[in-house]
């Protein structure tokens, strides 16, 4: 498999370049972008995995952006990175950008390669469901038998298993 993405949205050149150096050798690929515009032409003409945006630039919110890609890219992994969070930008952020993590500026660089190892996880996990329920849809008796053991299941009742 390919390795994953990264799309790295930052309006200042060197906190580009300083999570650039940050990822260095984790065996992603990265991409950047210098705001939101470029970020989303970036997001049209190539497959990006996760986008790492930065709240505050000009013309558009990182809020904004990421609420943008997970219209236009549900499958894409969203994580926002500020300097300058209050707890009001962050549930908003959660709730209207469904982020998947929310890192502070500066950014411990551990603390960024567990959240992109642990999105990169989530999204093979996520890969692999959509596979298997692919692959289930095309086989009758394996519909058959997945529909028999969720009706076992649900006549048990919860916590059961």
């Amino acid at each position: 498999m390919d390795p994953l993405t990264v799309l790295i949205v930052d309006d200042d050149e060197s906190a580009r370049i300083g999570l650039g150096h940050a990822l260095r050798g984790t065996g992603y690929r990265l991409v950047f972008a210098d705001g939101p515009s470029a970020g989303l032409d970036r997001m049209a003409s190539e497959q990006i995995d996760v986008v790492i945006s930065d709240h505050l630039m000009p013309g558009m919110t990182g809020l904004e952006f990421l609420s943008v890609i997970r219209d236009r890219y549900p499958d894409t992994i969203r994580i926002m990175l500020t300097g300058h969070a209050d707890i009001e930008t962050a549930i908003r952020a959660i709730n209207q950008g469904e982020i998947y993590r929310f890192l502070h500026k500066p950014c411990e660089r551990t603390e960024l390669r567990v959240t992109l190892h642990l999105a990169a996880e989530k999204m093979a996990l996520e890969r692999e469901n959509r596979r298997l329920l692919a692959l289930i849809r095309t086989s009758p008796e394996l519909q058959r038998r997945l529909d028999e053991e969720t009706a076992r299941r649900a006549a048990r009742g919860p916590g059961t298993d």
